[in-house]
């Protein structure tokens, strides 16, 4: 019989903290029934922050199996959460002074937040394909939760109600990926997979594992919003609220990319099933996919009039370029410089996006028509000129203008594509770089040359908010001049496996 040590609890702190957390907001809404709960953001954020640094500092610690080889704790799944805290706290900040305005601003809210985290926290460090399952739904099943929130609107709920039915389309096409791995290799644990992988001959077990991987990855890619898996990604973003959406577009995308890296390094190996040319055989797949998910995801924003749909299309096309790392890990040479690339950009795409749909929400009002429209930015450098100046620096990091952060992201980014010969991907992303250039310079020509219209409302503004976009604003612009402490911590997170 299998027995576990306290040690194995003590190295999963940071999600234990998490759920702790987010038991103390929901208890906190039951005996602290006062109108104002604008402590629940904060306090939202000091566990983020807290949990962020926990796994921070566990980094130092030797990678180990834990609970008998079903999940394994390493500094590559460390930073990946220290990365979905990170977009915890700058989400709750956010959320206080938007669901104020909205009139929705509840315990349960922030609850929710902390307990999808923990999802993310227990699924990047999951070894076995039956754990990742579990916890894929735990951060799932509460996004669908937060998607919902403004239950008084038509448009959250339908956006819900199609993340939910797609969600769980995806779910079921990743068990069933899970199944055929576990009938090829009669296991689900990554370990085992990788040694069937990687011996020699095909056959039947072959067969599976190729189907395996193939079915899960669409599981994986459906999460990321990639090309042609992005559908639902459009109007699900647009119809959350706001500071979810940006929680969604970050810290869900943090997860799924930190666990995608991990089933095909650690699980399926870049050295198993190689085609015909001697690169692995799931190379070219991944490469298609990014390359129609950075031409798909910057064309398709370029037509946008609401900025929180542009931000979504936008935020497809940033899963094309993670999508780029995540190729150039399968070669050996290249894997740790494009692991290093990987976190680093979902750590500054995190501060970035956050930060704008932080503006965004800021701006937005119940029940206002084209709430999120473009136009509502014209003359914001007036009426506004810290919000414009703060939406300005995230635009330009998103589009990868330097000195902000987006641009040493993609610095490192398609320097790792190039060590791997994906020069083919590496031109493609520059070229959509140059498109995506346009749609988020518009909005800053808007806020900065054109007049005021009158009646223009004004933002609501909250300590919390303001504070979240005080922390986005200086790591984008930090990170940007200086990217070297975050490049070496990224650094020492990049192994995966063993």
């Amino acid at each position: 019989m299998q027995t576990f040590n306290w040690q194995d609890f003590a190295a999963l702190a940071p999600a234990v903290i998490l759920v702790a957390g987010g038991c103390v907001l929901l208890l906190s809404e039951v005996f602290l029934t006062g109108r104002e709960r604008g402590y629940q953001a904060w306090l939202s954020a000091a566990v983020a922050g807290i949990a962020g640094a926990v796994a921070l500092g566990s980094m130092d610690a030797p990678a180990a199996d834990l609970f008998g080889g079903l999940a394994r704790r390493d500094a590559f799944g460390s930073f990946a959460i220290a990365v979905a805290c990170f977009t915890l706290l700058l989400a709750s900040l956010s959320a206080h002074g938007h669901l104020k305005e909205m009139g929705s601003e509840r315990g349960e809210f922030h609850a929710l937040a902390q307990f999808a985290t923990a999802g993310m926290a227990f699924l990047v460090t999951a070894n076995d394909l039956v754990t990742l399952f579990v916890a894929l739904e735990v951060m799932s099943l509460a996004t669908y939760g937060l998607a919902a929130w403004l239950r008084t609107s038509g448009r959250p709920s339908e956006a819900a109600l199609k993340y939910f039915v797609l969600g769980s389309f995806a779910s079921a096409i990743f068990v069933y990926g899970a199944a055929l791995a576990w009938g090829a290799a009669g296991s689900t644990r990554l370990t085992d997979i990788a040694a069937v992988a990687a011996s020699p001959g095909g056959g039947p077990a072959g067969l599976l594992l190729w189907a395996s991987l193939a079915l899960m990855a669409t599981g994986f890619f459906f999460k990321v919003a990639a090309v042609p898996f992005h559908m639902w990604a459009p109007d699900v973003y647009e119809g959350s609220p706001t500071p979810v959406t940006g929680f969604m577009a970050a810290g869900v995308k943090t997860a799924a990319f930190a666990v995608l890296v991990r089933v095909l390094v650690a699980g399926f190996g870049p050295a198993a099933m190689p085609g015909e040319s001697g690169a692995p055989g799931w190379l070219a797949a991944v490469s298609a996919v990014a390359m129609l998910t950075m031409i798909a995801g910057n064309l398709l924003a370029v037509p946008q009039r609401s900025v929180k749909r542009m931000l979504a299309y936008s935020s497809i096309a940033h899963a094309g370029y993670l999508l780029t790392a995540v190729a150039a890990a399968a070669d050996a040479g290249a894997r740790a410089g494009a692991n290093q690339a990987l976190l680093f950009y979902l750590a500054m795409y995190a501060a970035s996006a956050l930060g704008a749909f932080a503006v965004v929400a800021a701006l937005e009002r119940r029940g206002g028509p084209d709430s999120d429209a473009d136009s509502r930015y014209d003359g914001l450098a007036q009426r506004h000129p810290v919000l414009a100046l703060a939406m300005a620096v995230f635009l330009l990091s998103l589009a990868g203008v330097p000195p902000m952060a987006g641009f040493a992201g993609k610095l490192f980014l398609f320097r790792a594509a190039m060590q791997a010969n994906l020069v083919g991907l590496v031109v493609v992303g520059v070229l959509t770089s140059v498109v995506g250039l346009y749609y988020y310079l518009r909005i800053i020509v808007r806020m900065y040359m054109r007049p005021a219209p009158e009646g223009a409302q004004v933002a609501t503004r909250t300590a919390a908010t303001g504070a979240g976009l005080a922390i986005a604003a200086a790591a984008t612009i930090v990170f940007g001049i200086g990217p070297w402490p975050l490049t070496e911590l990224a650094r020492v997170a990049a192994t995966v496996g063993r």
